[in-house]
Parts: structure tokens; C-alpha cells; sequence
């Protein structure tokens, strides 16, 4: 069995997916599958979607708005390592879903809050599906959300009815649209949530690692499909010794990036002291390597990758925007450094 053991604890982390963990990913694969084809994703961009709805639907039905939920407030009182397991399925399809931002950072927010409004008004709401949110710490925020999260200082508010104007983004699976506060209706949930915010934005960094993930398998394994079958000169393509090695150092990279996603994802799980660091290496490693294997899926696809119909535009914008979305590799890197007493990089 793989593992790493842990620097603050005693306990080993397993880095093999359970048959929970499994079973999961099949069911998230399924529905992807039949709800959000690379066809309906390109239509994004011209203004229609028709995947967004259908697919949190399908979500709800699983049961995947309410996963980091506890039971009690009608969630399925799973972890990290769950959740991980869906958002590398998103990334595999680069599908439009408020699971990042609703199930997984506005739902982390309320839960580490305990009794509070959240307990009561939000939570069931967002495990049920019925309604998502969004946490707000810039002046933009990501679609859809029918509450907003909103940090004031140590103080944190849920405000409904909020001006927001949708706009152009390079990712159109991951939308996103300016925010005008005036007049919207405020509640105050917490006066005291500057640390859960803070461990929501841990979360969500660590469980986007295993997003772009996703985005840099998914890549690699289409380019491979890819270049088995095409021929130039007589010869299959991936027969040359070049691409054999080019090929061969993504496949590590990919593998790399997928073990710390994993350890990210197990530290977080079990609330292991070795989290902040695992998280930061996770989303300064992953980043890079998503953008990496998608670029040369574009590439090694040839005139192929450059058509508007071959998936590879999709996961190449999703890795662009993914690595800007909770802090660039660059932030992740400087943050790692203090945590380790190292100098920051200049």
C-alpha cells in the first residue's frame, strides 16, 4: 500500500481510493456522461446552457450538494476525500457545477460556524440542492448562488437579492459575474468567522488541486488515445522516441500531482496539523501541471486541438482559470514558505 506518513502525527495516510471512494467517482462519472457532453459545454459560449441545471439536478439525486453536510442537518456526512473524488470527475469533464463553490467552500464556512444561522436557514437548504451559495471575498463571484456569503471584518453576513451582472470569461464552465451589494438583503450569521472563512478557503484550495488533477488526467490520456491512432509518414505518431519521452515526463508529473492532491484531500479529512502545508503544495503543483498537460494536449492534437469541436479548448481554459481561482501557484508558494520558515521569494 502507498502512504505517507505524517510529519505532526502518528497516523499513516493512505493515498488508495476506498470502494466508497470508487463507487462514487463511477456514479459522478455517469452523470457527466450524459449530462454534460463537450457538444452542450461549446454552446456555453454562445450563450446557451442547457448543462448547468440538468446536472446539479442529477447531483442533487446523488446526493452530492449535501456531501460535506453532517447528517444531522440532512447531509451525507462525508469528508474530504469524497469530495475530492467529484471535483477530479468535474475536472475530467470540465463541466459547469456550483459543487466548488456551494457543497464544498460556502457549505465548509457554516459547518466549521457550528450552531449558528447557517445551521439552521442555510445548510439544509444547500444539502438538499434546493439552493446554492457562494463565498464573496472580491468584488466578482462564481455562478449560480442564491445566497451569498459575505466576510465584514471578523463578522460574516448572508445576503440575498444582491445585484449581480454576469460576465465574459476566458472559462464560460465557470462563470462568473461582478456583484453590487447596495440594497441587498443582510443577515448576520456569525460575528466571529474569520477562522472558518479561513478554513473554507483551505478547503477549497486543496479540493481544486484534485479538480485540476482531473483536468491534467483527462489530457493526458486523450492525448495518448490520440497519438496511438494517428499516423504521419507511414508511421503511428506516438511511435517517435520524442513525443515517447515528452509523454513520459507528463505522466510523471501527472502522477505527482495526483498523490499530493490525495494527501491534501486525506489531511484535510481528518483535520491532520500537516493540512496547510500539504494544501499549498497541492495548489502550487497541480496548478502548473494542469495548465502543462493541457497545453500539450492542444499541441500534440495538432490542427486537431486548434478546432473549436475537439475538447481540448474546454480543458485547457478550465486549467487557465483553475489557476487563478483560490490563489496563483506563485501565492500558494510564498504562503508554503512562512509555514516552513522559509524566506518568502521576492
Amino acid at each position: 500500500m502507498t502512504t505517507l506518513r505524517s510529519t505532526s502525527g502518528p497516523a499513516d495516510v493512505s493515498l488508495l481510493a476506498d470502494d466508497v471512494e470508487t463507487d462514487l467517482r463511477a456514479s459522478v462519472r455517469k452523470a457527466l456522461d450524459k449530462h454534460a457532453p463537450s457538444d452542450r459545454l461549446n454552446q456555453l459560449y454562445d450563450g446557451t446552457d442547457d448543462v448547468t441545471a440538468p446536472l446539479w439536478s442529477a447531483f442533487t439525486e446523488l446526493g452530492l450538494p449535501g456531501l460535506l453536510v453532517p447528517e444531522s442537518l440532512g447531509g451525507a456526512g462525508a469528508t474530504a476525500r469524497e469530495a475530492a473524488a467529484v471535483l477530479e470527475e468535474l475536472g475530467r469533464a470540465a463541466a459547469p457545477s456550483p459543487f466548488l463553490t456551494s457543497a464544498v467552500v460556502a457549505t465548509t464556512v457554516l459547518v466549521a460556524l457550528g450552531d449558528s444561522l447557517g445551521d439552521t436557514e442555510i445548510l439544509p437548504a444547500l444539502a438538499s440542492g434546493e439552493q446554492t451559495a457562494a463565498l464573496l471575498v472580491g468584488p466578482a463571484v462564481g455562478l449560480p448562488a442564491d445566497v451569498l456569503l459575505v466576510p465584514e471584518g471578523d463578522a460574516l453576513y448572508a445576503v440575498r437579492g444582491a445585484k449581480v451582472t454576469p460576465v465574459s470569461s476566458l472559462d464560460m464552465t465557470r462563470p462568473l459575474a461582478d456583484v453590487d451589494l447596495d440594497g441587498a438583503e443582510r443577515t448576520l450569521v456569525s460575528d466571529d468567522a474569520a477562522a472558518a472563512v479561513e478554513a473554507a478557503l483551505l478547503m477549497g484550495a486543496g479540493l481544486l488541486a484534485a479538480e485540476q488533477v482531473g483536468v491534467a488526467r483527462w489530457s493526458l490520456e486523450t492525448t495518448i488515445a490520440y497519438l496511438k491512432e494517428r499516423r504521419q509518414f507511414g508511421r503511428i505518431v506516438g511511435g517517435f522516441q520524442a513525443l515517447k519521452h515528452r509523454l513520459a515526463d507528463l505522466y510523471a508529473e501527472v502522477e505527482q500531482a495526483d498523490a499530493a492532491a490525495r494527501y491534501a484531500a486525506a489531511t484535510l479529512a481528518t483535520g491532520d496539523p500537516d493540512a496547510p502545508v500539504a494544501v499549498h503544495v497541492a495548489a502550487a503543483y497541480c496548478s502548473e501541471v494542469a495548465v502543462h498537460a493541457a497545453e500539450e494536449a492542444v499541441q500534440l492534437h495538432g490542427g486537431l486541438g486548434m478546432t473549436w469541436e475537439h475538447p481540448t479548448h474546454l480543458h485547457l481554459k478550465r486549467a487557465k482559470a483553475d489557476a487563478l481561482l483560490l490563489g496563483s501557484a506563485e501565492s500558494h508558494r510564498a504562503a508554503l514558505a512562512v509555514l516552513v520558515d522559509l524566506p518568502a521569494p521576492a
